[in-house]
């Protein structure tokens, strides 16, 4: 496996490539501007919309969104996930229903949200958490009832309590598989939103693109989309390195292998 300053420059090899024949061809006319904006103009818009203030609050507005969204899906899968986990009674009883749920896009109802909660705030942070729940509920339940049950007897031997054995014993167990969920459920949350925002919001990145393509600017297309790109790959970079200092008994192998 590749580590340390090979693994980056590694990395960095592809977009570098990407970049010099962007640079080239927008340099030589091998395209037309208008459909691909070249580097120059991009910047040129970035300073536009920095200087303005318009760039930095739509980031802000589409990252505060993701964050409520992403603590409101978690305050629900977590305990879900908790009791159907350690009730396992009550798994076949609601994973039908779970499931069925599960396989609709976030964004197919964002027609029906309107209609019930106009085109507030709400609306999209339901699609938020619609598109957030599922990572961290399927990743915790799988943590949880992986859990070695020859601890879990080994904690009832110990007259543990039921709250001590979560605790102590599956808690720990299943928290490498729950930050996967986590980290994949910011993955999911940050694509729902902008998809939200391009369907009904008047801020936020996803609005951003969305007005620039009624203007005609793809300069700013592309800011937008490569704003996006960089945003989510800093967070999930923040993320990853925060959980890791949380699982250094696993390697954060499970977190290293974690795909949205």
């Amino acid at each position: 496996m590749l580590k340390g300053k090979n693994k980056g420059l590694q990395g960095g090899l592809l977009p570098a490539a990407i970049l010099a024949i962007w640079l080239l061809g927008s340099y030589i006319g091998a395209w037309n501007r208008f459909l691909i904006p070249s580097p120059h103009d991009v910047i040129s818009a970035c300073g536009q919309l920095l200087g303005s203030g318009e760039l930095i609050r739509h980031v802000s507005v589409s990252l505060g969104r993701v964050v409520a969204g992403f603590a409101m899906a978690f305050l629900l899968a977590f305990p879900l996930a908790a009791l159907l986990g350690m009730q396992r009674q009550y798994y076949n009883w609601a994973w039908p229903t779970l499931d069925f749920v599960r396989h609709i896009p976030p964004l197919a109802a964002i027609p029906m949200l309107i209609l019930w909660f106009g085109i507030g705030e709400l609306p999209k942070l339901i699609v938020v958490l619609l598109a957030t729940f599922f990572p961290i509920f399927l990743n915790t339940l799988h943590g949880i009832m992986q859990c070695d049950e020859r601890l879990i007897e080994v904690g009832k031997s110990f007259r543990l309590s039921g709250w001590s054995i979560f605790r102590r014993i599956i808690l720990p167990a299943a928290l490498p598989s729950i930050l996967v969920g986590m980290r994949l459920g910011l993955g999911y949350s940050w694509r729902a939103i902008i998809g939200a925002e391009l369907i009904a919001a008047s801020s936020g990145i996803g609005y951003m693109i969305l007005d620039a393509e009624q203007l005609s600017r793809p300069d700013v297309v592309v800011l937008g989309m490569l704003i996006i790109g960089i945003v989510g790959s800093i967070v999930d970079w923040l993320f990853f390195r925060l959980a890791k200092n949380y699982t250094p008994w696993k390697e954060s192998e499970a977190m290293e292998n974690a795909k949205y």
